[in-house]
């Protein structure tokens, strides 16, 4: 199969880790990928280093890619009006975000245009839904992520470094001081989760959560906030920790960080998300587009 990849996103966020390994994985299992990149970002230059066929994302460029690949993913909502501008290819849109679709002439149209939307989870389904999108036109593709040899075996608590008001890092500090705990804020949180034992993951909106899955695959005890699509990956008290987005709620949490749940979680992972079932399932996904 020959499909063509667009992200126009600024920085290397959970979506881009996952277009990057889809991209890389549709490779290895014999397929025709390509990656269309915003010029400069992050992913295009990680695409380029680890030698997977990219070029930067430019409509000139995606008008004659488009006519030589038989479907085209957009990555995010950029690249969504891209395709629906642009794309000679029938294309698909991966919906990995949780607040409501936009309710205007322009975005029913953009949305009109789309064969297939890949939601992240049920919650983002169930939001696509509601924008009145039908629900053949919707499958629910979970993220996956690589799965360590080995689990963790540290002793810090991370936090993901996040200036985005949606994300809950102050929140997180700010428990922590309550709780009297030592917490370590990252910006490379998967070169970190190897010497960590939990990993606080604190969000107003969550589409799923690929920073979550990264944590659960090491077999960290991760405290998430119940928002979104979250409680799709997290039982509380089973595989993790769910609390509402409140300093003392999460202060208490911390003293349920527990060797058991990190070692459930890390199973989860291994039977529901791990790239090779996030890859089968959206080449699935492309044969009911190609269909």
């Amino acid at each position: 199969m020959r499909i063509l990849h667009l992200d126009s996103g600024r920085e290397m966020r959970g979506g881009q880790w996952q277009a990057l390994r889809l991209h890389r994985g549709l490779i290895e299992t014999g397929h025709q990928s390509m990656l269309l990149a915003r010029e400069g970002a992050p992913l295009l230059e990680e695409a380029q280093k680890t030698g997977l066929p990219c070029d930067a994302l430019r409509p000139v460029r995606l008008i004659a890619l488009s006519w030589q690949f038989e479907v085209l993913h957009a990555h995010d909502a950029h690249s969504h009006t891209l395709a629906a501008l642009f794309s000679h290819a029938p294309f698909v849109v991966s919906r990995r975000v949780a607040f409501p679709v936009r309710d205007s002439a322009a975005s029913r149209w953009k949305y009109g245009r789309a064969r297939l939307f890949l939601a992240v989870s049920r919650h983002v389904a169930m939001r696509l839904e509601n924008a009145g999108v039908g629900p053949a036109r919707i499958e629910v593709v979970y993220d996956g992520v690589a799965v360590p040899a080995e689990p963790a075996n540290g002793d810090a608590i991370l936090v993901p470094h996040s200036l985005d008001p949606q994300k809950g890092m102050t929140l997180a500090q700010e428990a922590a001081q309550i709780a009297g705990v030592k917490i370590e804020v990252t910006n490379k949180l998967a070169a970190d989760l190897p010497q960590a034992r939990a990993l606080v993951y604190l969000t107003h909106s969550e589409g799923l959560g690929s920073g979550i899955l990264l944590g659960m695959a090491h077999g960290v005890t991760v405290i998430a906030s119940n928002v979104g699509g979250i409680p799709e990956l997290i039982r509380d008290g089973e595989n993790g920790i769910l609390v509402k987005n409140d300093p003392a709620a999460v202060a208490t949490a911390f003293r349920r960080i527990d060797p058991a749940l990190g070692r459930a979680a890390r199973a989860t992972v291994i039977e529901r998300f791990t790239e090779e079932r996030m890859i089968a399932a959206t080449l699935d996904a492309y044969l009911r587009v190609l269909a």
